[in-house]
């Protein structure tokens, strides 16, 4: 009985894990796309606002990812942060196309 309880506490962990990382995936990839629309407008300081939360969401979801979804929100963990970078700095048009490739790889991630 006690390896029965012990087994579907596991399970149920493990579920839960999965949704957890599952939400942060979907935040991040929701703020991501927000950073793009933003860079495309020219808006660079909202960019990095919408880039700063999806890089947020990322790291949380990459704590639970394995194998190759988790190897694609790494890379938009890269991605955002190169889009933080050059957002501060008023590249607007770098920083949109780094928010673009971190649009492609937690989408990747996120299947």
């Amino acid at each position: 009985m006690k390896i029965f309880k012990l087994m579907a506490t596991g399970l149920l962990l493990l579920l839960n894990t999965s949704v957890f990382a599952e939400q942060h995936a979907d935040e991040a990839l929701k703020h991501a796309n927000a950073a793009v629309t933003h860079g495309k407008a020219g808006h660079a300081s909202v960019l990095v606002e919408h880039a700063e939360e999806a890089l947020k969401h990322a790291q949380k979801s990459a704590e639970a990812a394995q194998g190759e979804a988790k190897q694609h929100i790494d890379e938009g963990v890269k991605s955002l942060e190169s889009a933080i970078e050059h957002g501060k700095q008023g590249h607007t048009e770098v920083a949109t196309e780094a928010a673009e490739e971190a649009v492609k790889h937690l989408k990747a991630g996120n299947k």
